[in-house]
């Protein structure tokens, strides 16, 4: 999206709020994907969920005041996606939110809470599917609705062809069938019982396991006891956060996917990447990805995974073919309507 703006060479000022400030987490992905510097970087960095968003909203506040922007446009459902939501209108700015329209109905999940209010608090709503267009309708949100595919298939099909992995990460990538696996999220790795039944999965699992593992992540496993058991086992291949470009090859490579991520499961039904996701949660704001055949919910019980991870392998998969997330234009379509807006509003 970033690039079609400036491909167009419309007026943007570009905020990082620095809720992800790691080096392997944040900068990474700016130099990566050729993105120009922020216009400004707010450091919010890590605390409470009432931290993190109490810190940005205050911090975006002043920014925009600043900038002076007539439209701010946020994506996806972090804390500080809510908190710019909330400083733009109480601003009088419109807001505009990309990715809109995603529901789990996990109400232990705070990104949850963060879609809806977000998407309540928007005057432009770009969807990725018309699933999330339809609930956006349902729940009677007053912005302005617009189905867009999501900005996710783009970068794909954009960068994956390109992407290989780092050299300090080639020898520790298993070199035959792997899986790749991530888990973040908090109704996971804040209970010792679910990271228990992770652990197991991943050393039980019939192929050897490549682990991009989430600082924070680590951190609960130690906390759990269970560090050893994934450092000594000859099964997990444990990995630093990885940047773009690694998490690509490592899609593109790899022979199922074990997740918690929302993007991975966009990620994973991208025509140049193809892969089955088994989903380590209870639900998922990525329906359509099951619909579609990419993605199954299995949630976090290792006998349930780890038989049904046996008989996917037994059985075999064929990729069930168009992405469900849209055919990477939505970049395209959302700054043309936004450029639109623009030129119509009395300043523009």
């Amino acid at each position: 999206m970033i690039l079609e703006f400036q491909r167009r060479e419309e007026d943007f000022a570009l905020v990082h709020t620095g809720q992800h400030y790691d080096e392997g987490m944040s900068a990474i992905f700016f130099k990566e994907l050729g993105l120009p510097s922020p216009d400004r970087n707010l450091d919010v960095g890590s605390g409470s969920h009432a931290e993190q968003t109490g810190t940005a909203l205050i911090r975006l506040e002043r920014t925009f005041v600043e900038l002076g922007p007539e439209i701010v446009v946020v994506q996806g459902d972090t804390n500080t996606v809510l908190a710019a939501a909330l400083a733009g209108g109480k601003l009088g700015l419109k807001v505009a939110h990309v990715e809109a329209g995603l529901r789990s109905y996990d109400r232990r999940m705070p990104e949850e809470h963060n879609r809806r209010l977000t998407d309540h608090l928007s005057d432009f709503l770009f969807a990725p599917t018309h699933r999330a267009a339809e609930t956006l309708k349902s729940e009677g949100c007053w912005g302005a609705i617009s189905t867009t595919g999501n900005t996710v298939i783009d970068a794909c099909l954009r960068y994956a062809d390109k992407a290989a992995i780092s050299p300090h990460l080639a020898d520790r990538v298993p070199k035959g069938p792997f899986a790749l696996a991530t888990a973040h999220r908090a109704e996971n790795v804040d209970d010792p019982r679910v990271l228990e039944e992770l652990a197991r999965i991943l050393v039980e699992c019939p192929v050897p396991v490549a682990y991009p593992i989430h600082p924070r992540t680590k951190e609960r496993f130690a906390e759990a006891g269970l560090e050893r058991t994934l450092d000594e086992s000859d099964n997990v291949h444990l990995l630093p956060p990885l940047g773009y470009f690694d998490l690509l090859h490592l899609l593109r490579r790899c022979t199922f996917v074990l997740t918690d991520s929302g993007g991975i499961q966009e990620e994973a039904t991208a025509p140049n990447i193809q892969k089955k996701v088994f989903v380590l949660r209870e639900s998922t704001e990525r329906p359509e990805a099951v619909e579609a055949g990419y993605a199954e919910v299995l949630g976090t019980r290792a006998s349930v995974v780890l038989d049904r991870i046996r008989q996917f392998l037994d059985e075999g998969w064929t990729p069930p073919g168009i992405s469900p997330f849209g055919d990477g234009r939505a970049g395209e379509r959302i700054v043309e309507t936004l450029a639109t807006i623009g030129r119509s509003s009395p300043s523009g």
